[in-house]
């Protein structure tokens, strides 16, 4: 049974993720450093291939990350670029806000970078 929802809840050292497969809105925010970033998104990403099945008719994720280390960084890839198969498939328009401090020039660089490589419209937003 698939649940129409996957909810975690923040931690120091792990973001709060929301993903609501039936707004088709999806937001990961906070501090992503999890000793290990693997077995801490798998669940998430299991939940994801169910969603891929029958996704909303528009996907939206919302990331706003004040830090992330270096395999956080890899699961984050592997989250934008399952987001590109769902929109490649045809089945969902997915866009992609990065959302980060005005005054962070490390996570706007970090949003700079992976804008870059994603396929999908990838919004960089600046919040105050």
């Amino acid at each position: 049974m698939f649940d129409k929802s996957y909810h975690v809840d923040p931690s120091v050292k792990t973001p709060q993720i929301n993903f609501d497969a039936r707004s088709g809105i999806f937001e990961l925010k906070g501090r992503s450093l999890p000793e290990n970033s693997v077995q801490y998104y798998l669940p998430m990403f299991i939940w994801l291939e169910h969603y891929t099945l029958n996704p909303a008719p528009q996907t939206i994720l919302n990331i706003q990350l004040d830090y992330f280390n270096s395999s956080s960084s890899k699961s984050i890839a592997n989250l934008f670029m399952r987001l590109v198969q769902i929109s490649k498939s045809g089945k969902s328009k997915v866009v992609i806000n990065w959302l980060y401090n005005e005054q962070d020039d490390d996570m706007l660089e970090a949003g700079e970078d992976f804008k870059s490589i994603i396929e999908i419209q990838f919004n960089l937003v600046s919040i105050k």
